[in-house]
């Protein structure tokens, strides 16, 4: 039975499947996933009841083998969870970032004038999209290789090589605080575009468009839930360990 007086992020931790689950209902998991499920779901306007029986029904399906498990992040190395996040989600970001930015301006062009929403949304893309880029910069220069060094020493015994930003909690921070914002971006493109729900006169690429920007946002969860509830614990309980 699922403790409905457990944090969101909590039971994304620890019950792999429940981000699908989270994400197919609009859930916050990632940035916003401190609050006690019952709690979340009651800002969601979804009933608790709902959220534990989709739950349930998840892991009735994976331990029938009607579904894959997800992989428990939770129990893997740093350097494994830092792996899926360099290779998974940064690529992603990079690639699907300037082909949507691209499909966004075609469809605005053809669009806008009838949508409005769509010039609007696009400029928030925009800026979600530039902030990400920069994001990602600071994580593969600066704090992801402090991070695999901090977990060399660990296992070697040496001490860490010091750093210059002082406490690793500093740069962790600042991502949190990037973190919020780009969530808070996604919420105001959901909101100008009626929750990504394409009008009756959309044409193919405009529900392209739409479909892309589903799958990208659900993409970007994830890799903030891997990386605020995951891999910024492991790191903060390293350090504390030296």
């Amino acid at each position: 039975m699922v403790d409905t007086n457990k944090t969101v992020r909590d039971i994304a931790v620890e019950l792999p499947y429940a981000p699908k689950v989270f994400e197919k209902l609009g859930i916050d998991f990632c940035c916003g996933g401190k609050r006690p499920l019952s709690e979340a779901c009651h800002a969601s306007g979804i009933a608790v009841g709902e959220v534990v029986n989709h739950l349930e029904s998840a892991e009735k399906a994976i331990q029938e083998g009607r579904e894959s498990a997800a992989k428990n992040w939770s129990i893997s190395t740093v350097s494994e969870v830092l792996d899926q996040i360099l290779s998974r989600h940064h690529v992603y970001v990079r690639e699907e970032s300037p082909r949507i930015q691209q499909l966004f301006a075609k469809v605005a062009s053809k669009h806008g004038e009838n949508h409005p929403e769509l010039v609007q949304a696009k400029e928030l893309f925009d800026a979600l999209a530039g902030e990400l880029m920069v994001h990602l910069m600071k994580e593969e220069q600066i704090l992801f290789p402090y991070v695999r060094r901090m977990e060399e020493s660990q296992v070697s015994g040496e001490p860490l090589p010091p750093s210059c930003f002082g406490t690793v909690r500093n740069p962790i921070q600042m991502m949190f605080m990037e973190h919020d914002s780009a969530g808070e971006l996604l919420k105001e493109i959901r909101k100008q575009t009626n929750d990504l729900k394409a009008p009756p006169d959309a044409c193919i690429s405009f529900q392209s468009l739409y479909r892309d920007l589903l799958a990208f946002e659900a993409d970007l969860h994830q890799h903030i839930h891997l990386e605020n509830n995951v891999l910024f614990p492991k790191v903060l309980e390293m350090e504390g360990a030296e």
